[in-house]
């Protein structure tokens, strides 16, 4: 199994069991989240209720939630949205930050879609939800995520450059 660990926090924010699509020349990796029930486990062990009593405990409330698996798997920690000028404040600072990890090719690539990949958020701005990873860093990378149209589900957004893979 291959983590992918945000190379500025070591936060682990995603993993190869949730496929993604690059956008914006690989900047960007586009996942699908899903909404699931966590804590709701119903337990047959095939005894006749009748035989157990009057049926009182049915329907005990086990804790169950719904949560988001991506958000749920890898601890993520949702932050309040940005303003315009927030945003772009904060995509300042994390180029920089982000830019001095990597080297050769891949700052250059990286350096050379930015900003394309940054105008492709501010368009989406009022959408997105802001997430970082367990250890909430400043510094670290943010997790962005959106409804598309008509779907129940959220997708997320990854800035690419930003994930080191590590094999577990």
């Amino acid at each position: 199994m291959l983590v992918y660990q945000d190379i500025l926090t070591g936060d682990e924010l995603l993993s190869d069991s949730f496929p993604y699509k690059e956008l914006e020349n690989g900047i960007l990796w586009e996942v699908e989240g899903k909404w699931v029930v966590k804590g709701a486990v119903d337990v047959d062990i095939g005894a006749n209720p009748s035989a157990e009593g009057d049926g009182e405990d049915e329907g005990v409330d086990d804790q169950a939630e719904k949560v988001v698996d991506i958000v749920d798997t890898f601890r993520l920690q949702e932050q309040p949205a940005f303003d315009k000028k927030q945003f772009v404040t904060f995509m300042k600072r994390y180029i920089k930050l982000l830019s001095a990890k990597l080297e050769g090719e891949k700052k250059d690539h990286f350096m050379k879609n930015i900003e394309a990949a940054t105008k492709f958020l501010l368009s989406k701005l009022s959408d997105l939800q802001f997430f970082v990873g367990e250890s909430m860093h400043d510094d670290g990378s943010m997790v962005f995520a959106y409804y598309k149209e008509g779907a129940t589900d959220p997708t997320f957004l990854y800035i690419a450059p930003s994930l080191r893979e590590v094999k577990c």
